[in-house]
């Protein structure tokens, strides 16, 4: 796995900053205040920093925004960034001065020179995830970075404040190789694989092969996997860190690659579909997190794998099958596989966790994208409680989320004439039908979301 970038912890003398190699990092205020770190760095650099400061370039600069002053006199360091932020910084504040950092942070070690300034585990954090690159496969080792050292008044008190967000990186970085993996390494096994690893943090793993899902009658999940040559599975985490009440579920969908069976996507593109394993990186992500946190709660963590491919035995469109629950599902378009995969976890997880509420991930749709584009997440609920709190907690991290609606009419498009149900409703409101399509395989007194992240889970550009 790639690891966030090493930090160290230092309380470091003005005295000793001279010597400091790489690369260091000092915080001015808007005002052009220097703290005392800053203040010796100016001395030794012969004033090289108040010059900036008193020029257009740094009173025009917005907060959390980085200037690189390279090969300044009188310290070893090779560069030294300036970085304009309050001494009290907001949140979004620090984590944009982080990740404007991170963006600069090469093979030289960084020594962040923040004193006592407020805030600073964000600028930590902001830094961590920035910094991510994924170069497995990469015979070169340009991506290589350095090492962080944090100089502040109390070392040992704010590596308990950034322990928790360090504890959130490990999940995400976790997440982001999972769906950066080309299906050839990530295959359903070597994903379960990874997921059983997760027993050395604390976590409780459960594999069912086919053979188990089969004899749970989960026949809307293993259609979709029938045309290839890796076995269908599902993985099955817990994290019980709570007291004794029922866990909190969390389910996701995990196909390894996506042709879209014999309603073939078009080649161009296709090659993307290695994240359409998205929703189960992230539950995997979240279920690592929580373990390296010793959450207070009950989680269980449900991921379906499987892998879409066009065979001599795959499900083909017209095709009829059975769900877990009973239901019957008329199968119009084999691309719309998601939905059929989530069917069975999201019964399965009800039917044995009894959970006191479920949230599900899934790189759904397209239409997602044609509606929200790549800013924001769809949301679907049964639940105004638990969708509020999601959203809450989606607007606190910077997260786009948007709700959308469900109601009967548009489950009106999932009639079939040979079926219960078809699993494509049409063109219109197609990511609105996906959820109706979810909600039939959720329970009345269950809470649920439902989360379409086929435009976030993955972009190409970089994102605000």
């Amino acid at each position: 796995m790639t690891k966030p970038s090493s930090i160290t912890f230092h309380d470091i003398a003005t005295d000793q900053i001279a010597a400091l190699e790489g690369q260091i990092a000092i915080f001015v205020s808007p005002d052009g205040k220097l703290d005392m770190s800053g203040r010796k760095v100016n001395t030794l650099s012969r004033k090289a920093i108040s010059r900036f400061l008193e020029s257009d370039t740094f009173q025009k600069a917005s907060v959390g925004t980085v200037h690189a002053i390279t090969c300044p006199a009188g310290v070893a360091a090779e560069t030294v960034y300036v970085i304009k932020l309050p001494r009290r910084p907001t949140r979004d504040e620090a984590r944009k001065a982080g990740v404007a950092l991170g963006k600069r942070l090469g093979v030289a070690d960084l020594w962040l020179l923040a004193g006592s300034l407020s805030g600073i585990e964000n600028v930590m954090f902001g830094l961590v995830l920035r910094n991510y690159s994924f170069g497995k496969h990469k015979t070169s080792q340009a991506d290589t970075k350095g090492e962080v050292h944090v100089a502040v008044s109390d070392p040992e008190a704010l590596k308990a404040q950034f322990a928790p967000l360090a504890a959130i990186a490990e999940g995400v970085f976790f997440t982001r190789d999972l769906t950066n993996e080309p299906a050839n390494v990530l295959t359903t096994t070597t994903f379960a694989e990874q997921l059983v690893a997760l027993e050395e943090i604390g976590i409780k793993t459960e594999v069912l092969e086919e053979k188990q899902l089969h004899e749970l009658g989960m026949g809307s999940l293993l259609c979709v996997g029938q045309g290839s040559d890796s076995p269908s599975k599902v993985v099955v985490m817990q994290w019980n860190g709570g007291g004794d009440e029922n866990p909190f579920a969390l389910v996701g969908k995990g196909v390894v690659f996506d042709t879209g069976g014999i309603s073939l996507k078009p080649g161009a593109g296709m090659w993307d579909m290695t994240m359409d394993m998205g929703g189960a990186g992230v539950v995997a992500g979240v279920m690592k997190t929580l373990a390296l946190r010793g959450a207070k709660a009950n989680v269980v963590g449900l991921v379906g794998l499987v892998e879409n491919m066009p065979s001599g035995n795959a499900v083909r469109p017209g095709d009829v099958v059975t769900s877990m629950k009973g239901d019957t599902i008329e199968v119009q378009n084999t691309d719309a596989e998601g939905r059929l995969v989530l069917a069975d976890v999201l019964w399965y997880a009800q039917e044995r966790f009894e959970p006191t509420g479920m949230i599900d991930l899934a790189t759904l749709t397209g239409a997602i994208i044609i509606g929200l584009g790549h800013e924001n997440a769809g949301v679907f609920s049964n639940d105004d409680a638990l969708c509020k709190a999601f959203l809450k907690s989606a607007d606190t991290e910077g997260e786009g989320a948007w709700r959308l609606p469900l109601a009967p009419a548009y489950d009106d498009l999932l009639k079939s004439r040979i079926a219960d149900m078809k699993n494509i409703g049409g063109r219109p409101a197609g990511s609105i039908t996906a959820a109706q399509f979810l909600q039939r395989f959720v329970k009345n007194d269950t809470p649920w979301c439902h989360l379409d992240i086929a435009g976030v889970a993955s972009v190409s550009k970089e994102t605000k």
